[in-house]
């Protein structure tokens, strides 16, 4: 496993490489690794992963193009790969996902689902209204 994320801005003080690795060493988690990296152009080959994950991630950076954001990471999926990603997916923050599911599709991938978690799977529609969860949503499928 390796786990990316840039470490630095706004989250520093909360989030590190270091806090990361101590954690998994406390755990007792040996395969994984952590690197410095952006969502926008990850350090990554194509294909180079089995799996995607990302929970609540992407609505956080500002003023970029969310299906761009995981065009990105579906590049670093293998053939075969499958994505799992969780956020708040409203049509305001990314857009038509519908479209972006079909574009998808027809790109080849399978199983492609856009699964509103809002609706009892994780919380009710008016706990989100309360956490300001509008629009969470698990995008699934594999490349």
């Amino acid at each position: 496993m390796v786990g990316c994320d840039i470490w630095r801005g706004l989250y520093k003080s909360e989030f590190s490489k270091e806090l990361c690795e101590y954690n998994a060493k406390l755990e007792e988690i040996e395969n994984v690794r952590f690197e410095e990296g952006n969502a926008v152009n990850l350090p990554f080959e194509d294909e180079s992963f089995d799996a995607a994950t990302s929970n609540y991630v992407y609505h956080n950076i500002a003023g970029q193009n969310k299906q761009k954001f995981l065009l990105e990471t579906f590049r670093v999926l293998k053939k075969g790969g499958v994505f799992v990603i969780h956020d708040l997916m409203s049509k305001s923050r990314y857009g038509d996902m519908n479209k972006f599911m079909e574009k998808l599709k027809k790109d080849g991938y399978e199983d492609v689902q856009l699964i509103d978690t809002t609706k009892g799977l994780f919380m009710s529609h008016k706990e989100s209204l309360l956490l300001g969860l509008s629009g969470s949503a698990l995008l699934i499928g594999r490349k």
